[in-house]
């Protein structure tokens, strides 16, 4: 798909979403055969003609300024991470490129040093395709303790989302977690248009899961941060956790899961280490973490 193609989609999904009771667009009691606002409602709030906006939303203008872009954003009411995938969908369709296959995504020694030292947290290093590219063996027992430590291709989280029953009854709130994954994963496609192997992952889960092909078409994206999850842990049952993304923007990031000193579920998560330590024969008296060149 075009980055036009791309723009046009979004924007016409998001106006469809934008009821005009929710913004105070008068409807004068007219009858409509779809809730969202009509183009022309759209156009106006943005401040652009009826005609420019329809060429936008149909691909057939590529000369969205920035300016428009951010009237387009705070008319369908976005919020930050929205108004920047906004701009970045608006980019390939001035430099459009093809996509192609970029160079594996590694795990640089900072980063292994910063694992090391999270060894009494759960944490994993994902790739922007949320490809693992290397845990500690606390974040692998709470995250995917059904598979094993040492695989040999480390999994995608994304497809265990979707297409993993062990990590779907693992989130209370699987639809809240699932379109949390999906939003993130629409903005990363937004930020890398020619990335293959992106496009194959997005086009395998759509033809696999549902569930799946219906989230990414509601065009909701949603930035890495901070989210309580609730989770039913297998081995040590229920306890709520405080997933964070630590990123420095230009490469992996590590998502940690946290507990308040003192809670249950800070207690169910030292249960769950102890549960899952080496026996000491096996431990090297280090954090153990096995860096993964992922594909």
């Amino acid at each position: 798909m075009s980055g036009t193609a791309r723009l046009g989609d979004f924007l016409k999904t998001r106006r469809s979403q934008l009821r005009p009771d929710d913004i105070g667009v008068p409807t004068y009691g007219d009858r409509r055969r779809v809730p969202g606002l009509r183009r022309e409602e759209l156009a106006r709030l943005a401040g652009v003609s009826t005609s420019y906006y329809t060429r936008l939303e149909q691909g057939h203008s590529t000369s969205a300024s920035p300016e428009v872009l951010d009237a387009l954003a705070t008319a369908l009411h976005l919020d930050e991470a929205e108004r920047q995938h906004l701009h970045a969908l608006a980019r390939p369709a001035k430099q459009a490129r093809r996509p192609r296959r970029p160079a594996p995504e590694r795990v640089c020694t900072a980063t292994g040093q910063l694992l090391d030292a999270l060894a009494a947290v759960p944490a994993i290093v994902l790739g922007r395709r949320s490809d693992v590219l290397a845990w500690n063996r606390l974040g692998h027992a709470l995250f995917a303790g059904h598979l094993d430590f040492d695989l040999a291709r480390r999994p995608n989280m994304a497809r265990l989302m979707f297409l993993d029953s062990h990590t779907r009854e693992l989130y209370a709130d699987w639809p809240g977690k699932a379109k949390a994954v999906v939003g993130n994963l629409r903005l990363t496609v937004g930020q890398h248009p020619d990335d293959a192997a992106l496009h194959e992952l997005v086009g395998e889960l759509s033809a696999k899961s549902d569930e799946f092909a219906s989230m990414w078409a509601d065009h909701r994206v949603k930035a890495g941060g901070t989210a309580d999850y609730e989770m039913r842990h297998p081995l040590v049952g229920p306890l709520t956790v405080t997933q964070q993304t630590l990123s420095n923007g230009t490469g992996p990031s590590i998502v940690v899961a946290t507990a308040p000193p003192g809670s249950p579920s800070h207690t169910t998560l030292a249960l769950l280490a102890q549960a899952t330590a080496p026996r000491p024969e096996t431990s090297p008296g280090r954090a153990e973490r096995d860096q993964q060149q992922a594909t």
